[in-house]
């Protein structure tokens, strides 16, 4: 299966990584130096230092290129470029040719998820999947043992890219829960940013277990009034991928929280990162669904006053402690 990976940051490499061990893989960059280093080295020192890349894999700046005879289309972009980005390459994408998003975020504006972003800009677009879970691109990278799940309504399509990027240490499961998949990996991004925050503030797993397994019901409330199944929200897209950005210093949203509870900016931290955290992006779509369908999403609006009113962490923790007391739910 000829496969074209969209972006190459560290989840994007990463995957590229993956399918090259079986796969003509070709990877795309938006600039040419690092495609060259790619090609040349064999490594992403950017994005992925220290790990080595199959032999097979190229990568390329030109996006006609890039797409040229793949069987798979796997986009690595982050949300706020997806849109533009996808535009350019879709004229030379056929329609029967599968996309699936590694985004997980939702975009600014529209509030569209990216498999919806897909549709809007190529209305002819067949088959749109999302690859998401507990998958911190290092660890991948380097062979720890994790899963995922591909959330495409077509089996046949979903088996076969199941099949191409399978391998020992990366198990892949199946999901028709297309809505439900995207959603909770774009939700979790704001919860990890709340998690960050409450480990930055030097609380303890107390403190962490108990956001997270209300992040988990947050999220649900919020994905199944979407349309998503719940059954979704408790598997590797939900519960799998909350616990591994709750919990790693890999996890960028976790890392922004953990900076602001610190007391460093938004800015001053977004503009030493590498790479987008999307949770931040997210968080003002993210209550605008909630209005929308009326569901309550007290961390997400807890998270947004820390970003956006200058509210410190610790005050919104306090907020959220002292809330009206209710049943669990």
């Amino acid at each position: 299966m000829r496969i074209s990976v969209i972006g190459a940051g560290s989840w994007g490499t990463t995957v590229a990584a993956m399918a090259a061990r079986r796969n003509p893989t070709v990877l795309w960059s938006r600039r040419g130096e690092l495609a060259a280093s790619v090609n040349e080295t064999g490594m992403n020192t950017e994005y992925l230092p220290g790990v080595r890349l199959p032999y097979g894999l190229r990568a390329t700046s030109d996006p006609n290129t890039a797409v040229a005879d793949a069987e798979v289309v796997i986009m690595a972009v982050p949300s706020h470029g997806f849109r533009s980005v996808y535009r350019s390459l879709s004229g030379g994408i056929s329609a029967g040719i599968p996309v699936v998003s590694l985004v997980k975020g939702i975009e600014q504006g529209t509030r569209m998820t990216m498999t919806e972003v897909i549709t809007d800009e190529d209305p002819r677009r067949e088959v749109v999947g999302v690859l998401t879970g507990p998958n911190l691109a290092m660890e991948v990278a380097t062979g720890q043992p994790t899963a995922a799940v591909i959330g495409m309504e077509n089996k046949d399509a979903a088996a076969a890219i199941q099949q191409a990027l399978m391998d020992p240490t990366f198990r892949i499961y199946t999901n028709t829960d297309v809505v439900g998949c995207e959603l909770a990996g774009a939700l979790k991004n704001v919860m990890a940013l709340a998690a960050g925050m409450a480990r930055g503030l030097g609380f303890g797993h107390n403190t962490l277990a108990a956001l997270i397994t209300r992040a988990l019901a947050e999220l649900t409330r919020l994905g199944t009034a979407m349309g998503g199944r719940v059954e979704t929200f408790a598997g590797l897209a939900g519960m799998g991928d909350l616990i591994a950005t709750c919990q790693s210093d890999q996890s960028r949203n976790n890392r922004v929280g953990m900076e602001l509870a610190r007391g460093n900016t938004l800015e001053k931290i977004t503009g030493e990162m590498r790479m987008v955290a999307e949770g931040v992006k997210t968080v003002t779509p993210v209550l605008e669904l909630a209005a929308m369908h009326e569901v309550e999403t007290p961390i997400a609006s807890q998270v947004d006053r820390v970003l956006h009113e200058g509210v410190h962490p610790r005050d919104a923790v306090l907020t959220l402690m002292t809330r009206e007391a209710k049943a669990e739910g």
